[in-house]
């Protein structure tokens, strides 16, 4: 029998044009543009000190919302940006979660970057069913709070677990490194990637030869450097933000730790480059889903619109950027799919999308399940490092491999 639901039709998902105007036919709905918005929530950190990744995710979602607009919307309903700042700070998170649920009325909510300030405010989605999907935090606890079944929270990024997982592997199984040095920060997120690291370094029989723990705000760490050095560590990996990455890297030059480098994604935010310089990053590491490729053509494709459309001469965080475009248009599919904006119809709609949907990360191949909220897994991971300023594959077969069907693990 020919599938007639214009969403899920063919191999892969059909652009907004396709979407917009096959289904306002299908359905006759000639009269639709005059229907309300669909109104999506947008809270991320647009001011202050996570601004950079913050107003990535921001202009990555104004980018998918305009071009999806330009093009007929949902069935002739444009979709609607409603925009709060929740400042990285977390009673900030609290109200603006709860004012675009219970005030606004939007119909799903794109996001959340820092752990903390989403932690904070899960109930509010959870408690009235307006589905949240994160397109930056990576913090373990966002998505395991609630058992997956019964979760109104979803996540197009990968998991500090999964990160953890990446690096000690990456560290300890593929260059044979058992004496490794963590420094983490006293947030959330650093203690959460801390735990992370080490229950994967315990599995392997090893703890942490030496731990650091240190304030957002630090204006230093020569000195913990230097203990690591004297406890002849043979890796770091820092779990920390952005400004405190360009901290680290520059005491690790100070102390003249020789140590490779590691750390997850905020490593590679452009405030680390300008706060650091290319010297101090040069050769340090990180996790990332997505490098600066222009030869995969809807990659370039996308980077020359988002620099249109942002007006920077460089993206903040490509990954916060990319990940809350794809965010914006899986969600889109949800409610083609669902033919509702309801949260129990999108959550349904969400766990069971059959059809691959080809975003500017990768190809997402049923990315989510009724028991299982995470877009990636460990295999759809990279390691990038810092070479003469720009951010690269560490390993050349990677960058042959990027623009292949990576399909999740289970």
């Amino acid at each position: 029998m020919m599938d007639r639901n214009p969403a899920t039709r063919g191999g892969f998902f059909a652009s907004p044009r396709t979407l917009a105007f096959v289904a306002a036919a299908s359905l006759g709905l000639a009269t639709a543009a005059a229907a309300q918005p669909v109104r999506v929530g947008l809270i991320g950190p647009f001011t202050g000190g996570s601004a950079d990744f913050g107003n990535s995710v921001r202009y990555g979602a104004e980018l998918a919302v305009k071009e999806i607009n330009e093009v007929g919307g949902y069935l002739g309903r444009k979709l609607e940006l409603v925009v709060r700042d929740d400042k990285a700070d977390p009673e900030t998170g609290l109200k603006a979660a709860q004012d675009l649920v219970l005030r606004e009325k939007v119909d799903f909510t794109i996001g959340f970057c820092n752990t903390g300030v989403a932690m904070k405010s899960l109930d509010v989605f959870q408690a009235n069913r307006n589905l949240l999907m994160v397109p930056c935090s990576q913090g373990t606890a966002v998505t395991t709070k609630f058992p997956a079944a019964q979760s109104y929270v979803f996540r197009v990024a990968p998991p500090d677990a999964t990160n953890a997982k990446f690096l000690v592997s990456e560290i300890v199984d593929r260059r044979k490194l058992r004496s490794v040095a963590i420094f983490a920060d006293e947030t959330g997120y650093g203690s959460g990637g801390l735990n992370d690291l080490q229950s994967e370094l315990a599995k392997r029989g090893l703890a942490a030869k030496y731990v650091a723990r240190f304030p957002l705000g630090v204006a230093s760490l020569a000195a913990q450097m230097r203990a690591a050095k004297e406890a002849r560590v043979d890796a770091i990996v820092a779990y920390t933000v952005g400004p405190e990455q360009a901290v680290a890297v520059k005491s690790r030059q100070e102390a003249g730790l020789a140590a490779p480098f590691f750390a997850p994604w905020p490593l590679s935010f452009r405030s680390v480059l300008e706060a650091a310089g290319p010297a101090a990053l040069e050769g340090t590491m990180m996790v990332q889903t997505i490098v600066h490729d222009t030869l995969n053509e809807r990659r370039a494709s996308f980077l020359a619109r988002y620099s249109r459309h942002a007006g920077e001469p460089r993206i903040g965080s490509l990954m916060s950027a990319a990940q809350s475009y794809d965010a914006v248009h899986l969600m889109l599919r949800a409610v083609f799919i669902a033919r509702s904006t309801q949260g129990d119809a999108l959550k349904k709609a969400l766990e069971s999308m059959e059809n691959p949907y080809q975003g500017v990360v990768t190809t997402y191949v049923r990315p989510f399940t009724p028991d299982d909220h995470e877009a990636f897994s460990e295999n759809m991971l990279f390691l990038g490092v810092w070479k003469k300023g720009q951010i690269e594959y560490f390993y050349p077969e990677d960058a042959k491999r990027a623009g292949y069907v990576r399909r999740k693990e289970r």
